[in-house]
């Protein structure tokens, strides 16, 4: 009510929501094909799966997150990369009226959990146009990473 008054001791409420999402790099490597499919596979391919998560202020309310995910899919038959996918998928994000000790939280937690199903289509996709089945990464609780991260900041203080 005092808002649309105009009251000035009214704090204004918070924002925060996906303003546009994209790629920003993508590359899949096939790099035995066609060998790699008509060679029977024995066991179930290793995979090594690596993620980072990187964060930068656009402007005094926007922020772009980005995940970056390597993903190389080996064959335990012959140790050779069955393939190697690799993604930076981006959101920029509008954080307005949010306190500033609450910044961290949204951006490694908040904007990761909403861009990453999108990230794992892409990544689900990419492999079946690559010839093979779905890639279809675990979810990932970025709270737990968060918390984990930041106990292990406050261990070496």
């Amino acid at each position: 009510m005092s808002e649309k008054n105009g009251n000035p001791e009214t704090k204004a409420r918070p924002e925060f929501r996906m303003q546009k999402m994209y790629v920003k790099d993508l590359s899949f490597e096939n790099p035995f094909a066609p060998q790699v499919f008509i060679t029977p596979q024995k066991a179930e391919p290793k995979v090594e799966l690596n993620l980072n998560m990187n964060n930068r202020k656009i402007d005094d309310d926007h922020w772009e997150v980005s995940l970056q995910i390597t993903a190389k899919v080996i064959s335990q038959d012959d140790e050779k990369a069955m393939f190697v996918l690799e993604i930076e998928h981006a959101g920029v994000f509008l954080l307005r009226n949010i306190p500033e000790e609450h910044h961290d939280m949204v951006l490694k937690v908040d904007c990761p959990t909403l861009l990453f199903p999108f990230t794992r289509q892409i990544v689900s996709q990419v492999s079946i146009d690559g010839g093979f089945t779905p890639f279809l990464m675990e979810p990932i609780n970025f709270m737990a990473l968060f918390q984990s991260a930041k106990k292990k900041r406050e261990g070496k203080n």
